[in-house]
Order: C-alpha cells, then sequence, then structure tokens
C-alpha cells in the first residue's frame, strides 16, 4: 500500500498522477469558520507553475475546485476536498522499462509490479506539489491571521549565495511577493543565468532552500519521537527532490565549541530570547519562541538530455538513455513554496495538538 496522508490533528492526504485526470488533496481536521481564500491559493499555486524559460515548457493553468468543506468562503469542519486537473499531459514522452537515472522508475516496478502509472512519473511526479501548494493556500493564510508567517527563499543555487536572513518579518513578505524567492534580485539573477546555462547543456543544477517560520509561541512540539525536527523533516523529505535538512547553523554547529554554539538567554521588553538562534527556534525538539529556521538541499531536476547508463529492467540489460520531453533545468524555484506549504501543515498539526482545534480560529492562549 501507499501512505498517502501526513499529520494526526491537521491531516493532508494527496492522491492523482501526472497524466492521470487530476491530482488533489484532502485537508480533514480543520476548525469551522477559518475563511478561504481563491485568490490566495491562486496566488500560492502561481509562484510554483512554470512561468519561464527556466522552468518545464508543460504549463497547466491549475484551475482547482473546492468540492467539498467549504462554505461562504469558510470552513465547514468537514473534509476539504480539492481537485486540479492535468490538461497539459504528453505521454507519448514516456516508455516503460528503461529506468531513468535518479527517478523512480526501477524501485516503482519493484514494489508495484508493473502495475504502477509510469506516464510522466505518475504518483512519483513533482505534478502531485500543486494539491500540496493548493492546500497551503489555505493553511498559510490561516496561520498569518494568528500572527505566524512562513517564507522559503534559494539560499544558494549553481555557487550563488543569497543574502542572509535580517529584519525576519519584512523578509518574509519581501519573499512572498516574489516569483524567484530571493532577498537580493542581483544574486537572484545569477542563479537564473547559472539555471539557463545549465539548461542549454542539457543538464541541470540543485541548490539550498531557507524556510522561516516567525510566531510560532514557545512549548510546542514534543521530545523524542514527534520532536519539531522530527515532524517537519518526516513531511519535508516526503518531496523527493529534498535530499537533506538542518536546523539552525546544522552541520556548522560540529566545528564550533559549546560556548559559541549556544544560544544564550536574556529578557528583551519582558519577553524571554536567546542572543543568537544556531538552534533553529528549538531545543528539546519544542519551540523555544524563537524563529524556527531550516535549510534544505534540492538534487538536480533529474530528468536531463545528456546520454546516461541505465538498464532496461523488463529485459534485465543494459542500456543507455538520453531524456526527452518537458523539463525543468532546475526545480528549486517551483519547490520554495511547496516547502512553505508543508511547513504550515506541520505548524498547523502541532498547534492543533497543543492548543486544541479552534488556534486557528482563535488563536494561541498558553
Amino acid at each position: 500500500m501507499m501512505k498517502n496522508t501526513f499529520g494526526q490533528s491537521v491531516c493532508l492526504t494527496i492522491f492523482g498522477e501526472s497524466h492521470g485526470a487530476a491530482v488533489g488533496c484532502v485537508i480533514d481536521g480543520l476548525a469551522p469558520g477559518i475563511p478561504v481564500s481563491r485568490d490566495a491559493m491562486e496566488k500560492l499555486l502561481a509562484r510554483r507553475r512554470p512561468s519561464s524559460a527556466l522552468d518545464t515548457p508543460r504549463r497547466e493553468e491549475d484551475k482547482f475546485e473546492i468540492l467539498s468543506g467549504v462554505f461562504n468562503d469558510k470552513t465547514t469542519g468537514t473534509p476539504i476536498c480539492i481537485v486540479i486537473p492535468n490538461e497539459n499531459t504528453r505521454s507519448v514522452d514516456y516508455g516503460y522499462g528503461v529506468a531513468r537515472p535518479a527517478h523512480a522508475d526501477y524501485s516503482a516496478w519493484c514494489k508495484y509490479h508493473g502495475n504502477e502509472d509510469y506516464r510522466g512519473g505518475g504518483h512519483f511526479s513533482g505534478r502531485v506539489t500543486a494539491a500540496i501548494v493548493a492546500a497551503g493556500g489555505i493553511l498559510v493564510p490561516a496561520l498569518e491571521s494568528i500572527g505566524i508567517s512562513i517564507g522559503t527563499h534559494i539560499l544558494s543555487c549553481g555557487g550563488v549565495h543569497d543574502r542572509e536572513l535580517n529584519d525576519i518579518e519584512k523578509d518574509i513578505a519581501l519573499l512572498n511577493a516574489k516569483s524567484f524567492p530571493v532577498l537580493d534580485d542581483a544574486c537572484g539573477s545569477e542563479m537564473a543565468q547559472r539555471i539557463l546555462d545549465a539548461g542549454k547543456d542539457g543538464d541541470s543544477i540543485g541548490g539550498v532552500t531557507q524556510t522561516v517560520v516567525c510566531g510560532v509561541p514557545a512549548g510546542v512540539g514534543e521530545p523524542w519521537f514527534d520532536s519539531v525536527e522530527s515532524m517537519i523533516s518526516h513531511a519535508v523529505f516526503s518531496i523527493g527532490a529534498v535530499k537533506g535538512i538542518e536546523f539552525g547553523a546544522g552541520f556548522k554547529l560540529g566545528a564550533m565549541r559549546g560556548s559559541e554554539a549556544n544560544d544564550t538567554f536574556c529578557v528583551d521588553n519582558g519577553t524571554i530570547i536567546t542572543k543568537t538562534n544556531n538552534n533553529g527556534g528549538i531545543n528539546g525538539g519544542i519551540t523555544n519562541g524563537m524563529p524556527i529556521i531550516f535549510d534544505c538541499v534540492v538534487k538536480p531536476t533529474p530528468s536531463i538530455a545528456k546520454p546516461q547508463d541505465t538498464v532496461d529492467f523488463l529485459k534485465n540489460e543494459n542500456a543507455e538513455l538520453s531524456i526527452h520531453g518537458r523539463h525543468d533545468p532546475a526545480i528549486i524555484r517551483r519547490i520554495c513554496p511547496v516547502l512553505s506549504s508543508v511547513t504550515a501543515l506541520c505548524v498547523c498539526d502541532m498547534l492543533s495538538q497543543r492548543y486544541g482545534t479552534d488556534v486557528l480560529t482563535k488563536g494561541v492562549n498558553p
């Protein structure tokens, strides 16, 4: 069986295939009365949608339909079902048996014995993330209504590094207004050129993203197996292109002494804060009130035009493959709203477990 549901209190189930009739999701566990804005959903989906030479030529309008759970532009408290039709498919580009390197073709065949929908990657395709972002179009504004904001930017791509976060709340607002989410537009232009260069070479590149969550109160999360890091990592690694994650200073902590790595506490205008945030806003698996910050490694798009050694797993023989079709030379721009959306799901779920499901309408009352 496939496990397509994440969450304990606020749950998201995804469905659909890349070249099937539609992709979609079901959101369960949201309290009644949460405002739902189609405009907010469309804007977030637009940030994920291919729109330039930096992206795949496959264009989808993502005209979603909300089938249940919303009435008079508010949640009813029952499951919300969102469906996004697939319109621009070209299945002739996809054969079966010759494994595309770094794709799920071979591993899917081993698990599903030839019954999987292989067209465009089927259920393993990044196309399914459109449904996650549609859900994010409800969850992200719900969090904003109680003072919690989320932003993701391209931290590095093609050897070019964006500037560091400064005024976090202003930086989040800046990022969420951009189609190419960087804090420094000059860096963004250089990254875009590196992406174009890779595409001209028939190749692809990856990069590193950074996600920040501002406004989560201290005391959210659990120690050990349901720690904030554990839950976010679980959700983030469900996105196939993500191959690594670090919180706060992450792996750099390994080169520090404790006196440098420790986030010392102080009282600032009556609020307990830390002077640094090397631990990414989390101590003992529980939020400490500082911004939650984590970086993700996003691998290069595996579909490239260069010849690659592979196998035909049906014939059990070696083969060579040059992938044709429509593919992104880099998916790092388009993955940013996906990361923000799965992060919003995690935060909504953890807040609901801590404060009850009405937290998204009544706010946090520690």
